[in-house]
């Protein structure tokens, strides 16, 4: 696997709360792929924090947005993409490429405008370069929206990340 795969194209260091959508939108990007687990809620949990609900509202006068996400629970996402009021993809099966693309095609959209935002670098991130479109790597986050430094799993991959010399921070 080429590394460049792995590279992020933007590494907010932070949560998705602190993403500008005005930067996103002045790159060309009118379609957002979000995560779930880790990027909007922790894993496990249905509701979403209201910081979450709000930077997503003001997300949809630019973009136009849909959840996809690794987890089995159709009832859970579905659940979950309820209270965001967005379309959602479950069992999306990252870093493979097939429900990502299914959705461009679907939606009419080109490659090019397409940015996914989530806190795996081997699933979101693979999963994005794979496709071609923008990949945006953010902090997990804890039930109240802030940053959740102590989430194993994504510190696991941080480090593998830095050994190989794809991430430096």
């Amino acid at each position: 696997m080429a590394l460049e795969l792995l590279e992020e194209k933007l590494n907010t260091g932070t949560s998705i709360l602190n993403i500008s959508h005005h930067e996103i939108y002045s790159k060309g990007i009118k379609f957002l792929l979000l995560d779930v687990d880790g990027t909007l809620i922790p894993r496990g949990e249905i509701n979403v924090h209201i910081d979450i609900k709000t930077w997503i509202e003001e997300a949809k006068k630019y973009f136009m947005i849909h959840l996809i996400s690794n987890n089995p629970s159709k009832k859970r996402i579905k659940s979950i993409a309820e209270q965001l009021d967005l379309s959602y993809t479950y069992k999306a099966n990252k870093p493979s490429k097939k429900k990502i693309e299914e959705y461009i095609l679907k939606s009419n959209a080109i490659t090019n405008e397409v940015a996914i935002i989530g806190d795996r670098i081997f699933t979101d991130i693979l999963a994005g370069n794979r496709v071609g479109i923008y990949t945006i790597l953010v902090k997990p986050v804890k039930s109240n929206g802030e940053v959740n430094n102590n989430y194993k799993l994504v510190n696991i991959e941080r480090k593998i990340a830095k050994f190989i010399g794809v991430i430096t921070k």
